[in-house]
């Protein structure tokens, strides 16, 4: 059969690069790693410090995480062959089939992981914060972010992500002024790390009666979450503005009726954070903190590329210029009618998928 001969091929590719992947992941070394952890954790007295062992058994999962990841490429990839060897034997078209689909489901997951060996960043496996900002635009700017926002939701669910959100304020009339996410996951930083910048707009507008074109700017910034014992970021109170201030929202038990909502101001930096989600301001109080060594973190790595005066250019004018990235959908092709309106719902479909591309060009640039 010629497609066996064609599976075959690609099969023998398919081994090469899984083999080039394990020589990146460095295999033995992360099973060495994990002797070494999993002795630690036998240890009488591991369990007695709890912020040491927590975090010795989340390096343990993230390593047993990527050796099984591989060993379960390993083992498709021979039940493919065995497959082939039985439809050649039987003359089982069906099978010929069956092993041409698991090809190329094996080439989409070794891609995959192949993305995971370019994370090489001292942050890119830790979780993130995730914060979008309305810029220049007024009301459009407002609903395009929440646009962006729901983007992001649906891109962080879709790849096994935890998100909460820690912080958000409504727009004067309709979207989002700011909102700030929590995301949880493997490699969640390093995965978004690459859509830091200004992001832009161009579509007829659905708040203009006349049906301009109109441009609208966010920006995104994202930093990763480090641990008390990481990072070698220590906070000087007495350089922190702390306020509190009621929670918006819809009201209830609490909610709107005390000052729960913590804001914390970073003289030296100027970097704001805040925290309003919890219900206790104790609580939210400890948000702003780590939002707070989260952003000093990442600007500290950020000093290290280029100079602070760069840095604040960047992100400082979310507007014409700024941009790392537009979504022009006017003037558009398929569109007939130039008074025809994208609603948030339309543009969900359209942007849904390109987060993907652009993160897995950044890293192959990496």
């Amino acid at each position: 059969m010629i497609e066996l001969d064609l599976y075959r091929q690609q099969l023998g590719k398919i081994r090469e690069n899984i083999e080039e992947v394990g020589l990146a992941l460095n295999i033995e070394g992360l099973k060495e790693q994990l002797m070494e952890l999993n002795e630690t954790m036998n240890e009488p007295d591991f369990w007695n410090d709890l912020e040491r062992s927590t975090a010795i058994t989340k390096k343990a999962r993230t390593i047993e995480g990527k050796l099984e990841h591989f060993n379960k490429l390993l083992s498709r990839a021979d039940d493919v062959d065995a497959t082939m060897e039985l439809a050649a034997e039987m003359e089982d078209e069906s099978l010929v089939a069956e092993a041409g689909e698991e090809i190329e489901k094996l080439k989409e997951d070794i891609a995959e992981l192949r993305l995971e060996t370019l994370l090489r960043g001292d942050y890119d496996d830790h979780n993130c914060y995730l914060s979008l900002h309305a810029g220049a635009g007024g009301t459009e700017a407002q609903d395009w972010t929440q646009m962006l926002s729901r983007m992001y939701q649906r891109y962080c669910e879709r790849h096994g992500y935890e998100v909460k959100i820690i912080d958000i304020l409504d727009g004067d009339e309709a979207g989002l002024k700011s909102v700030t996410f929590e995301i949880t996951g493997q490699n969640a930083y390093g995965f978004l790390r690459s859509e830091k910048g200004v992001h832009r707009l161009v579509r007829i507008s659905p708040f203009d009666a006349n049906a301009r074109r109109q441009t609208s700017f966010s920006s995104l910034d994202v930093s990763p979450i480090i641990e008390d014992d990481e990072g070698d970021i220590e906070l000087d109170m007495k350089e922190i503005r702390v306020d509190v201030y009621h929670a918006s929202g819809a009201g209830g038990q609490n909610v709107n009726k005390t000052s729960s909502a913590v804001r914390m101001t970073h003289y030296p930096t100027g970097i704001v954070v805040s925290s309003q989600t919890s219900r206790d301001q104790v609580h939210n109080r400890e948000n702003c903190v780590r939002m707070l060594k989260a952003k000093l973190l990442e600007l500290r790595e950020r000093e290290r590329e280029e100079k602070m005066a760069e840095i604040k250019g960047e992100m400082k004018k979310i507007e014409w210029g700024s941009q790392i990235r537009s979504y022009v959908f006017h003037p558009y092709s398929m569109v007939k009618d130039h008074r025809t309106s994208f609603e948030t719902s339309d543009v969900d479909g359209v942007m849904d998928g390109k987060i993907d591309g652009f993160i897995t060009a950044y890293l192959q640039m990496q």
